[in-house]
């Protein structure tokens, strides 16, 4: 490095503007005059700090303890993951899934492989869709473990929170056991699944869906009544079902408010109209409310996981379409053809036929949306994520105003943001 004497400049002076100067004309259009005059306090909360989840800056206009106006600051975890994919063919950009929202891997899985699927015209055979239905409802209950126990923790309930990572352990030890990895899984693919379960897989889920539902029962007994809880969740944050429309809400925080949506229901896929689950919903619309609506959704997602096992038939877990799907491992070490397919690819691809489409899940935040589009090569034209953690953070601003930093913390926990999945 070289020292600058007094005289000289920084050669890169011209080109690199002053990025942190922010003007009082800057701010008008974010803040009230107030804070302009200095009569309100403005103060950074984050990007570190740990009740954001996550690297998430909120600039808070501030009366005292009391918020004025919240205006939420992303991009510092933009990684490019969209661009990345459209550079690799499609079977290798799913492993960037994974990497969206790390709390919903199999769920990101799903929705990729639904939209490539949709694309290509491609056949998932039924035993394979029986597994989705299992391994991501799996995953629905583990991202919501997550939730409980950190949003738990941020009002000060320590016990919830280790008992919650118990559980997940449990969720996870099945991931691994038929993929191999504890949470990056790419177990779901294109045209089915990677391989079949193991022998071990359905005794191991059968298990966790008897002991579960009494350990949701001891998550409530420390948390529904508790008096402590409801002083920080009653009246908190609340936002209308016609607000939460408007600001693009979906998932527990938008059924919270009373909407009653769910795409498992409205838009069934991979055969969920077969099962029989209700949606729950509330029309407080407050903190309270989506911890209970998430709760409820624990019990729904274990009678689904039972029926989808009870109803698992036999057969094969991959598509049989050669033009768009690898022959399975066991066949390779025997058959020449085999062998080339599997080459040409996993090192050249499939081309898929021109045009777009969107699929939808619902993932543990709300609605995950593909825009995939082709130009007829191997590689995607054009992937966009439509994720929940960026529509439903737009809700914070509405919700935290007129209440206390504290409460704050509470409400943004309640919102349950996955910063992958705001910035990708």
């Amino acid at each position: 490095m070289v020292a600058l004497g007094e005289d000289e400049s920084c050669p890169y002076e011209e080109c690199m503007p002053d990025i942190f100067e922010v003007t009082v004309d800057d701010l008008k259009h974010l803040v009230s005059e107030r804070a302009i005059s200095g009569e309100t306090m403005l103060l950074n909360m984050g990007p570190q700090h740990p009740s954001t989840h996550g690297v998430l800056r909120l600039l808070l206009e501030l009366d005292g303890e009391t918020v004025v106006n919240c205006i939420p600051d992303i991009g510092f975890l933009h990684t490019g993951v969209e661009k990345n994919m459209e550079a690799k063919t499609y079977q290798k950009a799913e492993v960037m899934t994974d990497r969206l929202d790390y709390l919903n891997t199999v769920g990101n899985n799903l929705a990729y492989s639904m939209a490539v699927e949709k694309l290509v015209g491609l056949d998932v055979p039924a035993r394979a869709q029986g597994l989705r239905v299992i391994l991501v409802e799996l995953q629905r209950i583990a991202s919501h473990l997550i939730w409980l126990g950190t949003a738990a923790l941020d009002v000060a309930a320590m016990s919830t929170f280790l008992y919650c990572f118990r559980e997940r352990e449990d969720i996870l030890d099945i991931f691994e056991l038929v993929s191999g990895q504890r949470m990056m899984t790419t177990y779901i693919r294109p045209g089915g699944v990677w391989r079949d379960v193991p022998v071990e897989f359905e005794k191991a889920v059968r298990d966790f869906v008897k002991m579960m539902p009494k350990r949701v029962d001891q998550y409530e007994a420390l948390l529904t009544r508790n008096p402590l809880f409801l002083d920080r969740t009653l009246g908190i944050g609340k936002i209308s079902g016609e607000d939460a429309l408007n600001l693009g809400m979906t998932g527990p925080g938008l059924r919270a408010s009373g909407v009653n949506w769910d795409l498992r229901k409205a838009r069934p896929y991979s055969g969920y109209e077969q099962y029989d689950f209700e949606v729950p919903t509330r029309t407080e619309g407050d903190v309270y409310a989506r911890y209970l609506v998430r709760v409820q959704e624990m019990r729904e997602s274990l009678r689904i996981i039972e029926q989808a096992l009870n109803k698992l038939p036999m057969g094969p877990v991959r598509s049989n379409n050669r033009k768009y799907v690898p022959p399975p491992r066991s066949e390779i070490g025997v058959s020449m053809e085999a062998l080339i397919h599997h080459f040409k690819l996993w090192t050249e691809g499939f081309n898929a036929p021109k045009g777009y489409i969107y699929s939808a899940v619902e993932s543990p935040r709300g609605e995950l949306g593909v825009y995939l589009e082709s130009d007829g090569g191997p590689k995607p034209y054009r992937i966009h994520w439509r994720t929940p953690s960026f529509d439903n953070l737009q809700s914070l601003p509405l919700m935290a105003k007129g209440h206390l930093i504290a409460d704050l913390v509470a409400i943004i926990g309640s919102i349950d943001i996955v910063l992958g999945d705001v910035d990708r």
